[in-house]
C-alpha cells in the first residue's frame, strides 16, 4: 500500500471510531505516516431541576448545575488493522442521583473509562483487548453521546460492574453484515479474597443480531441515525459468572450465580417529505439466585444494580426539513430488594426534544420525566418517593 493510501486507511478508521462529522485535531507518525492519533473532547452540561430531595423533609424542589460526562478521548489507528481508543472521564458533585439527592457532597473523580486495544484482522473476524464496554445490552453498547432520548436507561446497569469491565472480546459480521456475533470474557465482580466472595471468576458474555436493512456492523450501536439510514435490527445476549457472592455474608454461605439475558429491537426509517420514525425496545433479566432472600446477602445483590428485571420502550420523530427530533420513552422495572422494599416496582416515563445544531456535535435536549415506586414510604430510613425531573443539556464534542 502506498504512503498516501496508509495514511487515508488510518484517518478512515479513525473517523469510524469517532463517529462524529467532525473529527478533533490528528497527527501522523510512523516511518511513512502509517499512525494517525486524534483528540477529541465530550462534554454534556447540565441544569437539573427536581420536585423533591431538599429542604427540611427533603419536599422541596432540588436545583443543580453538573457536567453529565465530562471526557477527553484519544484514538490511535496504524495502518488499517490495529487501533487504540484511551477516554478519560471527570465526574464532580455528581449529588442528584437516579432515585433521591445524596445528603452529601460526592466530591469528585478522575477515571480512566476506556483503555481498549483493537485487532481487526478482517470483517469477520476483530478483538479487543482491555477496558472496555461489555456484551449484554443494547442499550448500554449505544453511544453515550448519540443516544435517542436525553441519556440511555437509569436501570440497565447489571451486578458488580458499572457499563465497563476488562477482559478480551471477539466479535465480528457474518453474510454481508447481516450477522454479528460477539462473545467476550471480563473481569466480573473484581478480585477479592474468600472473606468478601465465595470465588473468583471470569464473566462469560455471547450476543448476537441480526440487521435486516442498512447494516449496524460497528462494535457500538447509536440510538439514532438522525435519518441518515435505514435500520431494523434484533438482538439478543447471555451472560454468566458462577459463585459471585454470598447469601449469608457472616456465615460465608449460600453460594450464588449470576446469570442475566436480554432482548432488543431498533427500527429507524426516514420517510421523504413525512421525517424520520425511530423505534426501540429491550427486556433484561439479571438473576442472582434469590441472594436477597439470604440472612446477610452480599449489598451487590441487592438494590438498583441487584437482581431484576424489566423492560423499555422509546421512540422518537425526526422533521423533515428541520433538525429537530421529539422523543418518548417508558420503562417498566421490578426489583428483588430496592431501597429496603422487597419486590419493588418502578414505572419510569419522560419525553422530550433534541435540537441539532450541528449534528451530534453541537446538540441542546430538554427532557420532563416522572419516577413512580410502587411501594411508596420510609423504610428503615430510606425513603421511597415519587418525583419529577426536568434536564436540559447542551453536548458539545470537539
Amino acid at each position: 500500500m502506498s504512503r498516501i493510501g496508509k495514511i487515508s486507511a488510518s484517518a478512515a478508521l479513525l473517523l469510524g471510531l469517532a463517529g462524529t462529522a467532525f473529527a478533533g485535531p490528528q497527527m501522523t507518525f510512523g516511518p511513512n505516516d502509517e499512525g494517525t492519533l486524534q483528540l477529541d473532547y465530550k462534554g454534556q452540561f447540565q441544569m437539573t431541576v427536581r420536585d423533591t430531595g431538599s429542604g427540611d423533609n427533603n419536599d422541596d424542589t432540588t436545583t443543580n448545575f453538573n457536567f453529565r460526562r465530562n471526557r477527553l478521548a484519544l484514538m490511535g489507528a496504524y495502518g488499517d488493522m490495529l487501533s487504540l481508543y484511551v477516554q478519560t472521564e471527570f465526574t464532580e458533585d455528581p449529588n442528584v442521583t437516579t432515585l433521591g439527592v445524596a445528603s452529601t457532597n460526592a466530591g469528585t473523580e478522575f477515571q480512566l473509562l476506556d483503555a481498549v486495544m483493537r485487532f481487526k484482522l478482517n470483517d469477520s473476524f476483530h478483538v479487543n483487548v482491555g477496558k472496555f464496554k461489555y456484551n449484554l445490552s443494547r442499550e448500554n453498547l449505544e453511544a453515550c453521546e448519540m443516544p435517542l432520548t436525553l441519556d440511555r436507561s437509569l436501570f440497565i446497569n447489571t451486578a458488580y460492574t458499572k457499563t465497563r469491565d476488562m477482559g478480551v472480546a471477539v466479535w465480528g459480521n457474518l453474510f454481508n453484515d447481516m450477522f454479528q456475533y460477539r462473545a467476550d470474557v471480563m473481569e466480573g465482580r473484581k478480585a477479592v479474597s474468600g472473606d468478601t466472595a465465595p470465588s473468583s471468576n471470569f464473566r462469560y458474555s455471547i450476543r448476537g443480531h441480526v440487521t435486516l436493512l442498512d447494516p449496524e456492523n460497528e462494535y457500538g450501536y447509536k440510538g439514532t441515525y438522525l435519518g441518515k439510514k435505514k435500520v431494523l435490527t434484533i438482538g439478543g445476549a447471555y451472560q454468566y459468572e458462577p459463585e459471585i457472592a454470598y447469601g449469608d455474608t457472616v456465615a460465608k454461605t449460600d453460594k450464588k450465580d449470576y446469570k442475566a439475558w436480554t432482548v432488543d429491537g431498533f427500527f429507524e426509517y426516514p420517510f421523504e417529505g413525512v421525517g424520520t420514525v425511530t423505534a426501540s425496545a429491550a427486556y433484561e433479566d439479571v438473576n442472582l439466585d434469590d441472594a436477597y432472600k439470604g440472612a446477610n446477602p452480599d449489598a451487590g445483590t441487592i438494590g438498583i444494580n441487584g437482581q431484576k428485571n424489566g423492560w423499555y420502550v422509546k421512540g422518537g420523530y425526526m422533521l423533515p426539513m428541520l433538525p429537530l427530533q421529539f422523543f418518548g420513552r417508558y420503562e417498566k422495572w421490578r426489583f428483588a430488594s430496592l431501597n429496603n422494599v422487597f419486590d419493588q416496582k418502578v414505572d419510569w416515563y419522560g419525553g422530550g426534544a433534541n435540537y441539532y445544531f450541528r449534528d451530534q456535535n453541537l446538540k441542546l435536549t430538554a427532557e420532563v420525566s416522572h419516577t413512580d415506586f410502587g411501594t411508596e414510604g420510609i423504610v428503615n430510613g430510606v425513603n421511597s418517593k415519587d418525583f419529577t425531573t426536568f434536564i436540559t443539556q447542551l453536548q458539545l464534542i470537539f
